[in-house]
């Protein structure tokens, strides 16, 4: 099962030394890296099927979201900041049904799979339709629902809803689908959901996936209302750790980014969204200075438009380049790093996934490097302008093909397993539907204040 060859490709490997290997060759057995090499040096079984690249493509691990929801609602609530945005976000929950997340999750990992990603951090609502979806897409989903207990926001996940997530699907689809205690807010959530979530962790062997520190307006509104920033709250409730993942973090100040670092606690940087939600800029090179455990994440197509980590990475690094006045910051290697063992790291997967290792998971990606957009390419053995022209010059659409667990998902641009015409005819039809019921709810008034 899942047994095969690719050679003549040219291999970024994100490992320990960052070798690329320009013409390399590496062979799949039971869904596992079991070989890779210069093709000089690796020899392909005579029964085992193979794949030539013929010096067109290139290898690379699958790309990771360490953060992203899954949403019907790309387009609809614009030209807003943060604070003011959420209450017409949240019209998308008071309204959801079950088959509306069924469909969003649906279309939603079928663009990431499409753009190169093979894992997924969702936080969402109704999420067991997210778990069938995931298991139909074949995409690796890291589930977190949408968990909130404060009053008035019972359209939020519940408790009990995401220790039921956990019997029924934790570790489903041959370990693709993973559960996770989600905590949306300080301001959505008690100390008694926050204990919950400890305690379950516990239990379980599961981590946290919560928000903070996204806004200015918003860390000033948590510091009046509990008289301390984010980060000593989260403290406070004992949830920073190695187990804890935090989107965002974009207001930080330099004891808060020492305390995640000497807690281990990870971070997932989306700074598509931090900039369309006129959030700010994270202050991404303090973090990795610091030794902070950091992944990109795209925040859901609801509020970036987009699930292509290509732009992710380019705009995260350009981003830092332009506001502090230095084309040295973020180079090219540092933001695929970060777009692949980054995301798997803080998702603690990078024992699996990540990188192209032997006995590593084959989540893999090819991309056409004779496409004019990342014409011309030269390599050396730290990648040439080529690791550039993936970082700077990709989009999702070069990706041709997409394995995970070494199943081919996507070949040659298409999926294998599902229908692209019908989901996305299904998806349109449903959204159209949700959108009419959420234009008939008034904004929920935030609770951050």
């Amino acid at each position: 099962m899942h047994r095969f060859a690719l050679t003549n490709v040219t291999i970024f490997t994100v490992d320990p030394e960052d070798r690329v290997i320009a013409n390399g060759t590496v062979l799949i057995d039971d869904g596992c890296i079991s070989a890779l090499g210069p093709k000089a040096e690796i020899e392909i079984p005579s029964d085992m099927p193979s794949i030539d690249c013929g010096g067109r493509k290139a290898l690379l691990p699958g790309l990771v979201d360490a953060h992203s929801h899954s949403s019907l609602m790309r387009g609809i609530s614009e030209n807003m900041q943060l604070m003011e945005w959420l209450p017409y976000y949240q019209r998308e929950f008071r309204a959801l049904t079950p088959e509306d997340a069924y469909h969003a999750a649906r279309l939603s990992y079928l663009e990431a799979l499409k753009n190169g990603t093979t894992c997924v951090m969702d936080m969402y609502r109704i999420m067991d339709r997210c778990a069938e979806a995931g298991r139909e897409i074949g995409l690796r989903v890291n589930l977190a629902p949408y968990v909130a207990d404060r009053p008035g926001l019972d359209f939020f996940a519940t408790l009990d809803e995401n220790r039921r997530l956990i019997d029924s699907h934790h570790g489903a689809n041959n370990g693709r689908i993973q559960v996770w205690m989600g905590l949306e807010h300080l301001f959505y959530c008690s100390a008694d959901a926050y204990a919950h979530a400890l305690a379950c962790a516990r239990e379980f062997g599961l981590k946290i996936h919560t928000h903070a520190c996204e806004q200015k307006e918003e860390e000033a509104a948590v510091t009046r209302h509990f008289g301390k920033r984010s980060i000593a709250m989260l403290d406070q409730y004992g949830v920073l750790g190695e187990n804890t993942l935090l989107a965002h973090c974009v207001w930080l100040n330099d004891d808060e980014i020492k305390l995640l670092a000497d807690t281990g606690t990870r971070v997932a940087h989306c700074p598509v969204s931090n900039a369309k939600l006129a959030s700010g800029v994270a202050r991404l090179p303090e973090m990795l200075d610091a030794g902070i455990p950091v992944g990109l994440g795209t925040d859901g197509n609801v509020c970036n438009n987009s699930l292509d980590l290509f732009e992710e990475m380019k705009f995260a690094s350009l981003i830092q380049k332009a506001t502090r006045l230095d084309p040295m910051s973020l180079p090219a290697s540092q933001m695929l790093r970060l777009a692949t063992l980054g995301g798997a790291e803080v998702l603690g997967l990078d024992d699996k996934i990540g990188s192209l290792e032997v006995g590593k998971r084959a989540d893999m990606i090819l991309l056409d490097i004779g496409a004019p957009n990342l014409t011309p390419y030269c390599l050396d053995e730290k990648g040439g302008n080529l690791l550039w022209n993936l970082v700077f010059s990709a989009r999702g659409s070069n990706v041709t093909d997409v394995w995970v667990d070494g199943e081919c998902l996507i070949s040659d641009g298409e999926p294998t397993r599902v229908s692209q015409s019908l989901i996305v005819s299904q998806a349109q039809v449903t959204a159209h539907s949700l959108i009419a019921r959420c234009d008939e709810l008034p904004p929920n008034p935030s609770v951050m204040n």
